[in-house]
């Protein structure tokens, strides 16, 4: 809860479950902040894919809109690109030598709907049985280093990007710890915006922007400032062999889906499987990746980068979130706008992911701690220790790789270690988590 002097909130002391005591203004501003987290890593997808960024964009507004219409607005989750599914689009729509065929980039899109179809399946089979029983196999022993091991696999690309130009990474990094720790009223949760702004400056100051993107659509005319952000040539179509090539990272994207929703409710102190359900978390998931994948956007999923905006912000109330979606959407009307956005230099997204990725590591340690987890037992550190190994060693040999109709698939690092950690939790003696979903 929040301290009260005067009957004003003492904003960035404790948590915020209800920003309109804010203002509308800093409101917005919360929003924006969310929307700079995102979008470094919501538009690469799409270039990496050959889809449209508009569409992404659009796609991943509309996508945390429907779920947290499904959530019933409980969840402070924003819904970005996800990059589990890009193996799967690169076997589908790129050459060996990794050239994109965009004729097939519909196809890819279509095996994506299925994928997310499964979503919906799991989701019923929990609402069926009950989430007691289901979440047995997810004990904190098992969350909580999946949660660690989501970070640690991040850190990775923070220092690569930090390290195209230290100066600006420092710069961002040093502004945003000066704000959360020593900033007073909104300055203190909205330090992420603000050290992209200052380090932004800097980097026009050192001559670091690059313009030619922004200058480039503009020169499109009309089409560069206003377009409708749907590319009507990668709607879906369906084949079977892009469909069985595609389904089983729905697998592991469900394991990862788990972890975020752990991490958020640990973030905020609130037990999001228990309320609104971890039933209706996947079908929200689930159905925002299936109405992407349809329109000829990437895959959805819940983001690691709000998570930590959260955890520096204390800021817990998901309007903030739904700001932030609305001006996602926005933006993908306007692609003078998003190309402004892209402008800024990949150091200072390095030095901003190098809280933001710890954060989420650090509310991993949180939720094993928190919840008492006793390692003096040899399960336990069994558990945590194939968990922890798995995510990071077989994430830094690209996963492991298995053919199913032709085509190679690969399951990511965390996806490993989730089913690891499911399956050892299982089998060995000694377990006695008992979900209580009033927790």
């Amino acid at each position: 809860m929040s301290k009260k002097g005067n009957n004003k909130t003492i904003v960035g002391e404790q948590g915020i479950y209800d920003a309109r005591q804010l203002g509308i203004p800093k409101m917005l501003l919360l929003g924006l902040q969310h929307t700079f987290a995102m979008f470094g890593a919501t538009v690469l997808v799409p270039l990496l894919t050959g889809l449209s960024v508009s569409t992404t964009l659009l796609m991943a507004g509309l996508g945390t809109l429907l779920f947290h219409f499904l959530t019933k607005g409980k969840i402070p989750a924003f819904l970005g690109s996800s990059f589990a599914f890009l193996g799967g689009y690169a076997a589908v729509s790129q050459t060996p030598e990794g050239v994109i065929i965009p004729e097939m980039l519909p196809y890819a899109c279509g095996g994506v709907v299925v994928a997310g179809l499964v979503y919906l399946v799991f989701s019923a089979f929990i609402k069926f049985f009950g989430v007691s029983k289901v979440m047995r196999y997810f004990p904190p022993v098992v969350t909580g280093p999946i949660i660690i091991s989501i970070g640690l696999i991040l850190a990775p690309s923070a220092i690569a990007n930090a390290s195209t130009n230290w100066t600006l990474a420092l710069v961002a990094l040093a502004v945003i710890v000066i704000c959360n720790i020593w900033g007073k009223g909104m300055v203190k949760i909205i330090p992420i915006m603000l050290g992209i702004i200052v380090a932004y400056i800097v980097a026009l100051v050192m001559g670091e922007v690059d313009f030619s993107r922004v200058t480039e659509t503009a020169n499109k005319g009309i089409s560069g400032f206003l377009a409708i952000p749907l590319d009507t040539n990668n709607f879906a179509k369906f084949d079977i062999s892009a469909i069985l090539t595609i389904l089983p990272i729905a697998l592991a994207t469900m394991m990862e889906h788990i972890g975020d929703i752990s991490a958020i409710g640990a973030t905020t102190g609130r037990n999001y499987i228990a309320d609104p359900g971890l039933h209706r978390t996947l079908l929200g998931d689930g159905l925002a990746t299936c109405m992407a994948a349809f329109f000829g956007g990437p895959a959805n999923t819940t983001y690691g980068e709000n998570t930590g905006v959260l955890a520096l912000s204390k800021v817990y109330d998901p309007i903030v979130v739904r700001i932030a979606a609305c001006v996602a959407i926005i933006l993908s009307f306007f692609p003078i706008f998003a190309e402004v956005i892209r402008s800024i230099p990949t150091a200072i997204i390095g030095g901003v992911s190098l809280i933001l990725y710890g954060m989420i590591s650090s509310i991993g340690v949180r939720n094993v701690v928190e919840h008492q987890v006793d390692f003096t037992k040899s399960r336990n550190l069994i558990i945590a220790a194939v968990i922890l190994v798995s995510a990071l060693g077989f994430d830094d040999i690209g996963g492991i790789t298995f053919v199913v109709g032709g085509y190679d698939i690969t399951l990511s690092g965390i996806a490993i270690a989730a089913i690891l950690g499911i399956v050892l939790n299982a089998i060995l003696p000694g377990n006695d988590y008992v979900f209580d979903v009033k927790e």
